[in-house]
């Protein structure tokens, strides 16, 4: 878990009183059918549920998972910052669809981009050891 999923956040809102809400980016460092683990220095406890907007930046149009719901169930200091696992909580079956969808892509790409940069960086080590 040492390097943030390329070009993913999760953007949620925290209310602060009864008028005022933040709206808080953070970005992911795992993703999978059943949850997440995100970034961020905003403190929850386990127990807390959260409502997450997931967004694949795209070079044309990004994908949007919007309304995911989430139970933190874990939550792990690092510096300023936690580390917090997210289980992702079922909603009806008419939204999850769609929702679950738009998860399955967000997967599929990042999983791209992690092997083409796992590629680059072996690749290019490669590439220099053999100019030496």
């Amino acid at each position: 878990m040492n390097e943030a999923l390329p070009d993913l956040i999760a953007r949620f809102r925290i209310r602060h009183g009864l008028f005022r809400k933040e709206v808080v980016e953070a970005r992911l460092f795992e993703l999978d059918q059943f949850g997440c683990v995100l970034k961020t220095d905003k403190v929850f406890t386990p127990g807390d549920t959260l409502t997450l907007d997931l967004i694949m930046n795209m070079p044309f149009e990004n994908i949007h998972a919007e309304g995911v719901s989430g139970l933190v169930t874990e939550r792990r200091k690092h510096c300023s910052n936690f580390f917090y696992s997210i289980d992702f909580i079922k909603t009806e079956p008419s939204i999850s669809d769609s929702l679950g969808e738009k998860l399955q892509r967000i997967r599929e790409v990042v999983s791209k981009k992690q092997s083409l940069r796992s590629r680059r960086s072996s690749g290019s080590g490669a590439n220099l050891r053999n100019l030496a």
